[in-house]
């Protein structure tokens, strides 16, 4: 039977009480701390891959350097700690979850201001280090985040949340994306050269007070409620507890289906990421100037994000996560057709504001459900680990694959990789139809 199969006792929302949920406080609290969890992804993948082709970085490396990301991809490892471990004195005060957030943001702080103060062009391995150390502290503020989203309301608002998180997150990366470029622009000297190291350090060093929202929103929200951390009498029931138990806990509600699934989440969203790694080196080659990639892609684009991400959210609501899901498939793999369409034009504004629009409302639409179907197969006995590995797989393959999407560009051309990444997607459909026939344990 589908998950979302309705049982005659099930009464829908009205529309009114259905977005009347994106007001109360914990949806709110969710806007500010996605705000934060979104502002480190694109300085680390898709702003830094333009600063890097402006700095004369050839795309093959840029393609390679996108491995940073998979300290997102590999967030599973430590996730047990986050989910189990104290932190000395911050825990104390601050609780189990908003410890690590805080913790987390700092770290994201610190690597930011360490990329800032080094020139890719004279020197490239300091900014990598630099990134990697944003990446891992993102990643494992998104481990602590998840889990404290799961935590904060019941399982009928979560897709709300996740719209909400998604509305902050994608704020951020206009602040991260069009943010960064303006600065940038704003920044350089007048008829100096193209490339301006001291513009992209001054851009950088403002996206690390921008974290300050982060940290200011968990010192000022409430520890959710959750199941507290069992006792463990040594190390091992410590390990089995942590390490073991959250993942042969969802194995033994779903049995072989478990592979079903988790081949669902390891390929949904392969599209969109793939092909994202390449996007900004394409608007680079295409001629299209900062100011012009900042108004489309960083800010129109995003603005269509969140349109999805509501209309993802609520639909989801209405009809069922999985039948948005098949949507959301549909629509991103299909996007990528038109940027294999706009390749071929050149320097073209308008076209770009059209691909872009459809682009960005399916990446939206595809998040809000992809993010509420994630949560209802975690325990909330084990909420942060559960989350962790469904969101690390979701990665790993299409980051894997994205590292050599600078030489498949270089050999084959913008076009052929636009309709390779499309078809890329085409697999996920059956998935989701096939997954939307298990019942949710």
């Amino acid at each position: 039977m589908s998950p979302d199969a309705a049982t005659p006792t099930q009464i829908k929302p009205t529309w009114l009480a259905t977005f009347r949920v994106y007001l109360e406080p914990p949806t709110l609290r969710m806007l500010a701390l996605g705000f934060s969890a979104g502002l480190p992804l694109l300085l680390v993948l898709g702003t830094l891959s333009f600063w890097l082709r402006e700095a004369g970085i050839d795309r093959t490396t840029i393609g390679y350097l996108s491995w940073v990301g998979l300290a997102y991809a590999f967030k599973w490892v430590w996730a047990p700690l986050v989910d189990r471990l104290p932190i000395p004195l911050l825990t104390r005060l601050l609780g189990r979850r908003r410890s690590w957030l805080l913790f987390s943001q700092l770290a994201i702080m610190a690597g930011l201001v360490a990329m800032s103060f080094n020139d890719p062009q004279q020197a490239l391995q300091p900014v990598v280090w630099g990134a990697l150390a944003v990446a891992f502290g993102s990643a494992t503020q998104d481990i602590a985040l998840d889990a404290y989203r799961i935590e904060s309301a019941d399982t009928d608002r979560q897709a709300a949340l996740a719209a909400a998180y998604q509305t902050g997150y994608r704020l951020a990366m206009i602040w991260a994306g069009a943010g960064v470029l303006w600065i940038a622009a704003r920044a350089e000297v007048a008829q100096a050269a193209n490339y301006q190291f001291a513009a992209w350090q001054t851009a950088y060093l403002v996206m690390a007070a921008s974290m300050a929202v982060g940290a200011l929103t968990v010192l000022l929200s409430p520890e959710p409620a959750h199941a507290p951390v069992p006792v463990a009498r040594n190390l091992g029931d410590w390990l089995r507890s942590a390490l073991v138990e959250p993942f042969a806990d969802f194995l033994r509600r779903y049995k072989w289906q478990a592979a079903l699934i988790l081949a669902l989440i390891a390929t949904y969203r392969i599209s969109d990421v793939v092909m994202g790694i390449m996007a900004n080196p394409f608007y680079v080659d295409m001629g299209y100037t900062k100011a012009e990639v900042a108004a489309v892609t960083k800010i129109y684009g995003v603005i269509m994000t969140l349109v999805g991400a509501f209309v993802g959210g609520a639909l989801a609501m209405r009809l069922g996560v999985m039948r948005v899901l098949m949507l959301g498939a549909v629509l991103s793999a299909g996007s990528n057709l038109l940027f294999a369409l706009l390749s071929t034009r050149g320097h073209d504004l308008t076209g770009l504001i059209w691909v872009i629009s459809a682009d960005n409302l399916a990446s939206g639409i595809a998040s809000a459900a992809f993010i509420a179907y994630l949560s209802s197969l975690t325990n909330i006995s084990y909420s942060a680990t559960q989350y962790a590995l469904f969101s690390s797989m979701m990665l790993l393959l299409p980051k894997f694959l994205a590292g050599y999407s600078g030489r498949y560009v270089d050999a084959f051309g913008y076009p052929n990789f636009f309709i390779a990444t499309a078809l890329l997607g085409v697999p996920v459909l059956l998935l989701v139809w096939l997954a939307s026939r298990i019942r949710l344990r």
